[in-house]
């Protein structure tokens, strides 16, 4: 009972939630930082921007786009999956699946794959909308499923990784892991690559399953849970994980960044970092924000420090992003920064809307699609 009420607790968190718990509850935390202004050394311009529908509300959700063969595909928390023209944002498809949804899209095989609060897995086809089977997972979906060689993966909040049949929704596969007592909201999507299925967990270790079954293949602590209280154990990797040819990489939440051996799990290099998003790769740096709102930029062979640029505090930017020479990072108010990928200065910023902008934008070419919480979505440009 006590384990219920306390995840129960965590899960109506919204970001404002999750700052009162890294601030250990105390009410008077430091408020976010003010924006400087500056003079912008490239210019941003926006090519579309559509509104999906109401928003996440007060849900706490990171809906964010995703891209499959010229279309971009977005989710609203009221049940509404949509799909456009990626260049000219025309809306080719809008489907009402009556329930409310709680995962962004994954795309892949044909396939748009949505997860809801009840854990039920829908599969739409990506060409026309319609639907092509249902399916369902043990808990709320908050992830996008991954899709690939046939296979849909869907996370659920309690632990456990689906394996479904692309064609037909069956259940190929389940992976089980429990899930700390107490954890942050949300979950890191599962990543596909070279026929294997990565994931992070909840208790600070980082997973490996046979995309084909689900077996696992290995298992590594990227995060040491330590402390007295659940809330002093929480080492979540909620984040988005990324990979190169030969090293992946996570980061948690009071513990760890660093890279693994894709092939055994091996840790390659970790340093001292807790996050609550996840990490992306440009070029040789690998992109992430701290807990206290510094994105950073990192030597993806060593780890060491690049630049760290700390105009963002408190003001919960996501998970940073490459496009060209730039970073680009949304924050709560809404706004998008443009950072140098040499020294991390401010080179833009734009604002999409009042509301925050919560999950990582999506880069496809020379495009970056970024999704609001109140139900916008809009594709930028640099120069543009």
């Amino acid at each position: 009972m006590m384990r219920s009420m306390l995840l129960g607790a965590l899960l109506v968190l919204s970001v404002s939630g999750c700052d009162w718990i890294k601030s250990g509850g105390k009410p008077d935390a430091a408020p976010p930082t003010e924006l400087v202004e500056f003079a912008p050394t490239v210019g941003v311009s926006q090519v579309w921007t559509r509104k999906l529908g109401s928003g996440v509300g007060k849900a706490g959700l990171k809906l964010r786009a995703t891209y499959d063969d010229g279309r971009i595909f977005s989710s609203d928390a009221s049940g509404a999956v949509l799909a456009f023209d990626a260049t000219s944002g025309a809306q080719t498809w809008r489907v009402e699946l009556g329930d409310p949804v709680s995962s962004s899209p994954g795309a892949g095989d044909g396939l748009v794959v949505v997860g809801g609060i009840n854990g039920t897995v829908v599969a739409l086809d990506a060409a026309s909308g319609t639907q092509r089977w249902t399916a369902a997972a043990s808990s709320e979906v908050l992830a996008p499923p991954a899709v690939g060689a046939g296979v849909v993966v869907v996370r659920a909040i309690d632990g456990r990784i689906f394996g479904f049949d692309a064609a037909d929704g069956t259940r190929r596969w389940v992976f089980d892991r429990g899930v700390p007592l107490l954890s942050l909201r949300g979950n890191g999507p599962p990543l596909i690559a070279d026929g294997v299925v990565f994931a992070g967990y909840d208790n600070g270790k980082i997973v490996a399953l046979t995309l084909s079954d689900g077996a696992l293949r290995w298992e590594q602590t990227l995060a040491q849970s330590e402390g007295r209280t659940e809330l002093e154990r929480m080492v979540d990797i909620d984040g988005e994980l990324a990979k190169n040819g030969d090293e992946l990489f996570a980061a948690s939440y009071r513990g760890q960044v660093g890279a693994l051996a894709p092939e055994n799990g091996r840790i390659l290099w970790t340093r001292d970092f807790s996050g609550y998003a996840g990490v992306s790769l440009a070029g040789d740096k690998l992109l992430v924000v701290d807990d206290g709102g510094a994105v950073q930029a990192l030597d993806v062979r060593s780890g060491a420090s690049v630049w760290k640029q700390e105009g963002l505090l408190r003001r919960w930017p996501g998970t940073p992003v490459a496009v060209g020479n730039y970073a680009v990072v949304g924050d709560f108010e809404g706004y998008l920064h443009w950072l140098s990928l040499e020294d991390g200065s401010f080179v833009a910023r734009q604002r999409q809307g009042k509301d925050g902008i919560r999950a990582a934008p999506l880069v496809i070419g020379d495009v970056v699609y970024t999704t609001s919480a109140d139900g916008g979505l809009s594709a930028w440009r640099v120069g543009g």
